[in-house]
C-alpha cells in the first residue's frame, strides 16, 4: 500500500493554498494603496485664482 498519491495531492493543496494567500494579500495591499491615493487626493485643497487674477506684472 503506498501513500504517495495522497502525499503528492496534500501538497498540492498545501502550494495552491499558499500561491492564493501570496495573490489576495497582494491584491488587497493594491487595493488599499488605491484607496489611499484617491482619499489623498480628494483631500488636496482645489487650486486657487491669485489675488490679482494670476497676471505677471
Amino acid at each position: 500500500m503506498s501513500y504517495l498519491n495522497y502525499v503528492i495531492a496534500a501538497y498540492m493543496v498545501f502550494v495552491v493554498v499558499l500561491l492564493w494567500d501570496f495573490v489576495a494579500t497582494r491584491v488587497q495591499i493594491a487595493q488599499l494603496l488605491r484607496a489611499t491615493r484617491l482619499r489623498a487626493q480628494r483631500a488636496k485643497p482645489a487650486p486657487t485664482e491669485a489675488a490679482d487674477g494670476g497676471r505677471i506684472l
